[in-house]
């Protein structure tokens, strides 16, 4: 590591770094990755799957239970409150890292000001892997609540498949409508998949 730098490692040398397992122990990582494929089934693998491998314990399902986590509250920290959005792909990044590892449906919006600086980040209806309620009055009183002048939102499809099904697009214009009621814009809608998102407002439907 020292000599080289973690950029040039393998996924296997830094899993092994991460779940302490020395050079003469690296089978331990090779397994786990060998099992599961690659690390995204790995680190999404429940506790009894990871349990059952040879070699790991609790204290090493606690530190790869960490890893998305640590991952997430990094990518956090890209969006914080009271900066205005850098880039598309800064808040693309954000809403990835809060919506892409999950196996239930969560739709969420961003709240902006007028100079589209973060007012706050909201995850509002959780659903189940085919589909969430949302309620355009409960989008429309939290912007209010803080003052918003605008809003993106997005939600996240389990199956990993980012396409906007028909009834995103009806959602979306619904939430628009009720938003520009009361002066809001409606900036973009991303529909979060498997390492990609879609924008609603780059297919010209906002």
């Amino acid at each position: 590591m020292k000599k080289l730098g973690v950029g040039e490692r393998t996924d296997i040398d830094l899993l092994a770094a991460i779940i302490n397992v020395n050079s003469s122990g690296h089978g331990v990582a090779s397994q786990l990755l060998e099992r599961f494929g690659s690390l995204r089934p790995l680190l999404r693998a429940s506790n009894a799957e990871l349990l059952d491998c040879q070699g790991i314990g609790h204290a090493r399902l606690a530190a790869l239970r960490a890893i998305p986590e640590l991952a997430r509250r990094y990518y956090d920290e890209s969006l914080p409150c009271g900066e205005a959005l850098r880039s598309p792909a800064d808040t693309e990044l954000f809403l990835k890292s809060r919506l892409q590892h999950l196996d239930h449906e969560l739709f969420c919006c961003l709240y902006l000001d007028n100079r589209h600086r973060v007012l706050r980040f909201d995850e509002l209806f959780r659903g189940t892997i085919d589909g969430t309620s949302v309620y355009p009055r409960e989008v429309v009183k939290e912007a209010l609540k803080v003052n918003a002048a605008a809003i993106i939102l997005a939600h996240n499809h389990p199956s990993g498949v980012a396409e906007p099904s028909q009834a995103d697009e009806r959602i979306t214009r619904r939430l628009k409508s009720a938003l520009e009621l009361v002066d809001i814009r409606l900036l973009d809608h991303l529909i979060v998949g498997d390492g990609r998102a879609t924008s609603l407002a780059s297919r010209g439907l906002l």
